[in-house]
């Protein structure tokens, strides 16, 4: 299995940073569904605006397993330094820095995909990181700044002489967002350049596409993102068909209103009834992306403000789930 410095992962699999989504609720729910490693939600680099109760939720790992990854991000060599040292005392094992988000509020400060444009930048950045911590530093990024400008060998061979540990790479340019498909011709190439573990990432939404990419790529492994929002369990899945070959079979709808009430039990707890029945939305609006009647029930349950009103509505909703689901076995 693959190594980040002195820790030896279970398995190949990774949940990727994602603003706003892997808050801590929903790595130690991904890592307890199969994830190897969850990296947090990007941390900026400047700790003069730590203070904020964004940063203050973005900053706590208490009880989270080892190994603890927190990414940071900006544009500024000292400031990055000062953010890997802070985020080490505060707990980090393992510091990340973003290379890799496309959003254009990031981008228009340099920082984030935009360093691709600027590789003396990158080196001075990558330099005063894994000089300011004695813990390993991993760097994810993308192709490249766009489709004429992919440059993710060179950044790739630079990082590792400078002492990064592990890359993880998004199979899109800058400018290509999210959209098209994914290219994994360019993360094969990176795997040959260098020794150091290569993880891939882009559109990994399925146990089979998970095989695909490792053998198309040669990758050491996998950081899976958007497929997890609402699917945590897709890390067991993957786990499952990698080692047997089959598929793991589908979490029956009691599993899914055990985990979808348990994570929204945590969010509550953790962020306060405000905040946290606010952030549930989203996570139930992916949980119940695919299942039936759950258009309405969604539209409903957005307006519900108390933390007892939506465990309740969600306890209702799966009830008559399990008898639909029942009756039609009945039938059958």
């Amino acid at each position: 299995m693959p190594s980040i410095g002195p820790y030896e992962l279970e398995n190949k699999l990774i949940l990727a940073p994602m603003a706003g989504v892997t808050d801590r609720p929903f790595r130690q729910l991904c890592r307890q569904q199969g994830a190897a490693l969850a990296v947090s939600e990007m941390v900026i680099s400047d700790t003069r605006f730590w203070n904020t109760r964004k940063s203050k939720f973005r900053l706590n790992h208490e009880g989270e397993d080892a190994p603890i990854s927190v990414q940071i991000a900006g544009a500024e060599p000292g400031l990055m330094a000062e953010a890997a040292r802070e985020n080490v005392k505060r707990g980090a094992q393992i510091i990340d820095i973003n290379m890799g988000c496309p959003a254009k509020k990031v981008c228009n400060k340099a920082a984030g995909s935009a360093l691709m444009r600027d590789e003396p930048l990158v080196a001075e950045i990558l330099k005063a990181v894994v000089n300011a911590v004695d813990v390993p530093v991993t760097l994810k990024m993308r192709t490249g700044w766009s489709p004429d400008h992919r440059n993710a060998v060179t950044i790739a061979k630079l990082a590792e002489s400078i002492g990064i540990q592990a890359l993880a790479i998004h199979g899109r340019t800058r400018s290509c967002g999210y959209t098209g498909n994914a290219e994994y011709d360019t993360i094969a190439a990176v795997k040959q350049a260098v020794c150091i573990p290569v993880f891939a990432n882009g559109d990994i939404d399925s146990p089979e596409k998970a095989k695909l990419v490792l053998d198309t790529t040669g990758a050491d492994g996998l950081l899976i993102g958007r497929a997890a929002q609402g699917r945590p369990w897709i890390f067991n899945e993957i786990n499952h068909y990698l080692a047997t070959g089959e598929q793991l079979a589908p979490p029956s709808v009691e599993s899914v209103r055990d985990i979808l009430l348990n994570h929204i039990i945590e969010l509550h707890a953790f962020y306060g009834e405000l905040m946290g029945v606010r952030i549930a939305r989203k996570h139930v609006t992916w949980y119940l992306k695919t299942m039936d009647d759950a258009k309405q029930f969604r539209k409903t349950f957005n307006t519900l403000e108390q933390a007892e009103a939506q465990k309740e509505q969600l306890q209702n909703y799966f009830e008559t789930m399990i008898k639909k689901s029942n009756g039609e076995e009945k039938a059958a």
